[in-house]
């Protein structure tokens, strides 16, 4: 297997073991002085997850107050007082084809949310492998797509299938599910990263791949079908043959931990780092944080970690963490 990785000034090609170098540089630029921030309040607690509905409304999964909906001008907030959510910690909010929100929690299974009505799936009720959710996805024959602590689950409307990965050669505690264009199913975990193909697993981890270690978290795909995962010591491209690294030593890249990706229609990737937001157009890399944008609020906790993005139909980013911030460019 060949491997590409970029350094500062060095791109290392791994062919069976063997590093090959040849040079390359990085490009850092500073925010724009245009861009427009505003930053709204979350009541004083983490959010883990955003998802913007067909409607253009913003959700977030507030960890400790449940899930919070805003429709441009005003809020509303869904706990286990007013409404059918499972827990007052959700963990990670998805929206499927149809508009219903799926919300994840922490140890108390997934909610379903159509508008009006709430089902809870949990393992006492149905066939959900575990109660802690940490990534949704849903494919092309709505199926949908849990990765839990324990593995993966698979609901198709009326089963659940799971594929229990603590007791196997692959990976327990999966952190996050995305499905690619050819319908290839994608899971970041804390031993690497899974595909299923519908039929054949693949695992790439630290011994096998480009992956610079085996604490996968994010994953998103581009136009051009490279797929990208954030970890715990950088992000990796993949291109289906080459693998390309960037981390704070050879990039622009804001922290080594990228929690989060999103790619906007002009191609740009963001990245969520314990660090900030880093944006890299293919060439220059910008760093979003709380000293040079209006990124938060300084004075919050863990004040630079971005844990979601989302961006809007407008082209909106909207970043959540300790804070939630809505970035408009020119």
């Amino acid at each position: 297997m060949k491997a590409v990785m970029r350094t500062n000034n060095l791109k290392i090609i791994v062919f069976a073991g063997v590093a090959l170098l040849s040079f390359s540089c990085k490009k850092s630029s500073a925010p724009a002085s245009k861009d427009v921030w505003t930053t709204y309040p979350t009541n004083g607690t983490i959010i883990w997850s955003i998802a913007i509905d067909s409607q253009g409304n913003k959700w977030f999964a507030s960890f400790g107050n449940g899930l919070m909906k805003f429709d441009g001008a005003h809020w509303t907030t869904y706990d286990t007082s007013n409404s059918g959510l499972a827990n007052n910690y959700p963990s990670v909010i998805a929206i499927d084809a149809r508009g219903n929100k799926w919300i994840g929690s922490n140890g108390a299974g997934v909610s379903k949310f159509d508008g009006t009505n709430w089902v809870t799936y949990n393992t006492t009720n149905s066939g959900l492998l575990y109660n802690t959710i940490d990534g949704i996805a849903f494919d092309a024959q709505n199926n949908i797509w849990f990765a839990t602590f324990k593995g993966i689950s698979r609901f198709d409307g009326a089963n659940w299938t799971n594929y229990d990965t603590s007791a196997s050669d692959l990976k327990s505690m999966v952190n996050s599910a995305a499905i690619d264009p050819q319908g290839n199913k994608w899971f970041a975990t804390y031993g690497g990263l899974l595909k299923f193909d519908g039929t054949n697993w693949t695992t790439y981890d630290a011994a096998n791949s480009g992956l610079p270690n085996a604490y996968a978290v994010s994953i998103a795909f581009d136009a051009q079908g490279n797929k990208w995962f954030g970890t715990g010591a950088g992000v990796s491209e993949f291109d289906g043959t080459h693998w390309t690294l960037y981390d704070t030593a050879n990039s622009g890249l804001a922290n080594n931990l990228v929690q989060s990706i999103a790619i906007d229609v002009q191609g740009n990737k963001w990245f969520g780092t314990a660090n900030g937001v880093s944006k890299f157009d293919g060439t220059h890399w910008t760093t979003y944080n709380t000293s040079n944008s209006g990124l938060y609020n300084k004075n919050a906790p863990f004040n630079d970690e971005v844990g979601s993005i989302a961006i809007d139909a407008q082209g909106n980013k909207w970043f959540a963490g300790p804070g939630i911030s809505e970035l408009q460019q020119p």
